[in-house]
């Protein structure tokens, strides 16, 4: 798995499109790996080599989540991202870096998407890893890539990223609420610029924005996307990343030694300071009962 890893980070580390692209796919094929089913049939060298993605067959069922706390490979790939050198998220971020600095055109568009699809299942996969996004320079290149200047599918992309970013982790929360983040999504969603699609991912979003929060991931006890038995208290990675510092700019700076909770009135009170209709909101929220009812 390591050489796996190597060999996709070298592709991930250059600035041609063409080695960005391969690196890409090759991430993308080791966590297809991880989380498909495996056929029960032997397979020859050669297939074991090839992505198990094959556009000419149907794809293998996915893997319950449940089940991956048994499945040796996610063992090993799971304890793996507990360190610097082989954590994929945070290559996947230094690679959107290096994206956002070149010139807009279709390929790197379709390459941005690319990576933040595959950041959204790494930190499903890898919960510690969301630690990355307490710290402003990433949080940032998220909220970068909501300016109106991005296509609709980037900016779509970029809201499920975020949720993935900020699920079980109010320190994210509180970055993102420091660098002015109510204020750029709300103003994409009052935009008569942006596109019906991205509108209704931001209304999505804020929903998720609204409920109760829990205490920061990693914890001792088991989560849906982690089994109890793999899950660090504290892990590595993210203490690391909490212990440091950034000299952000451009927005205000987030406080990183902020780990508190908030309450939904509390977030709605912020909310509101961007948003007339938020009340009506918390109101469908309870109705509704989105998220399995957390909040009814």
């Amino acid at each position: 798995m390591e050489a796996l890893l190597s060999l996709s980070f070298d592709n991930l580390s250059s600035y041609d499109q063409a080695k960005i692209r391969k690196g890409l796919r090759q991430v993308e094929g080791l966590l297809a790996q991880i989380c498909l089913s495996s056929s029960n049939s032997p397979k020859t060298a050669a297939e074991k080599r090839r992505s198990v993605i094959d556009p000419g067959k149907e794809p293998p069922p996915r893997k319950a989540l449940n089940e991956l706390s048994g499945d040796p490979a996610f063992r090993e790939f799971f304890k793996l991202q507990d360190g610097f050198e082989w954590n994929v998220a945070m290559r996947l971020v230094n690679c959107l870096d290096r994206l956002l600095g070149k010139t807009n055109d279709g390929q790197n568009d379709l390459l941005i998407i690319q990576t933040l699809d595959l950041i959204q299942g790494i930190l499903l996969l890898h919960p510690p890893s969301r630690s990355l996004f307490s710290r402003e320079l990433y949080m940032n290149h998220l909220l970068d890539l909501l300016e109106p200047v991005n296509c609709p599918a980037i900016q779509s992309a970029t809201i499920i990223t975020l949720v993935c970013a900020l699920i079980d982790t109010p320190q994210n929360t509180r970055t993102f609420e420091n660098l002015d983040g109510l204020l750029t999504t709300t103003c994409l969603f009052k935009s008569r610029e942006t596109s019906r699609e991205v509108k209704l991912k931001l209304v999505e979003f804020l929903y998720f924005y609204l409920m109760p929060e829990t205490p920061s991931i990693p914890t001792a006890n088991s989560t849906v996307s982690v089994p109890a038995m793999l899950q660090r208290s504290p892990s590595k990675l993210a203490g690391a990343f909490n212990n440091r510092t950034d000299n952000g700019a451009g927005r205000k700076r987030a406080d990183s030694e902020s780990d508190a909770t908030r309450t939904t009135e509390e977030k709605q009170n912020l909310l509101a300071r961007y948003l007339n209709n938020v009340n009506d909101l918390v109101e469908d929220l309870k109705e509704s009962t989105p998220f399995g009812g957390v909040l009814s």
